[in-house]
């Protein structure tokens, strides 16, 4: 919206990409986080050091001069712990599982493999998209039924996450045979 109503052209003083990810970082880090420590969804000796490495491996990947490529990419897990959280939370999987998805997740972060960035990427955006908003709807409907949420549900519903994590790796394989690159 912003982009569109061309703020940074009549506010040239203000950083809305700052801002946006101070809201982003609020939303899709902290309070995942919060929920991991207080609703245990992870041993509770385990609770603050996983929260503290979803935080803090967070707060390193927001900060990366590429965090955002150029080309539309997140570089390392983009730091999607509402939905894995949300997953964890509807699943009902046993805390020490959580807790080791989540610590795996922290580390990815610093792993420079490339995520595709939905509303931007330049391949496939429509349909990417189109397959989110399914997905959201899912993820809604889902929350909405919990804890009586349908397996098929559940599981169809990770047919996106799965198509999204091969997707950002099909693109990361054909950017780097195309340039060159090991990253």
């Amino acid at each position: 919206m912003a982009r569109s109503a061309k703020v940074s052209e009549r506010l040239p003083w203000f950083n809305g990409a700052k801002l946006d990810d101070i809201i982003d970082y609020l939303c899709y880090v902290f309070v995942p986080a919060l929920i991991i420590w207080r609703a245990l969804l992870v041993p509770e000796s385990w609770a603050v050091p996983v929260a503290a490495a979803m935080l803090l491996s967070s707060a390193y990947g927001f900060n990366r001069e590429d965090a955002k490529t150029a080309d539309h990419f997140f570089t390392g897990f983009p730091s999607y712990w509402n939905i894995v959280v949300a997953y964890m939370w509807l699943a009902g999987w046993p805390p020490v599982v959580n807790g080791v998805i989540l610590v795996v997740l922290a580390v990815l972060v610093f792993v420079p493999i490339r995520y595709a960035y939905p509303s931007r990427m330049p391949v496939l955006r429509t349909s990417t998209n189109v397959l989110g908003a399914l997905w959201g709807a899912a993820l809604v409907a889902m929350l909405w039924r919990h804890p009586d949420v349908p397996p098929a549900l559940f599981y169809g519903s990770l047919a996106f996450p799965i198509y999204y994590v091969g997707l950002s790796l099909v693109l990361q394989t054909r950017r780097r045979t195309a340039t060159g690159t090991a990253v």
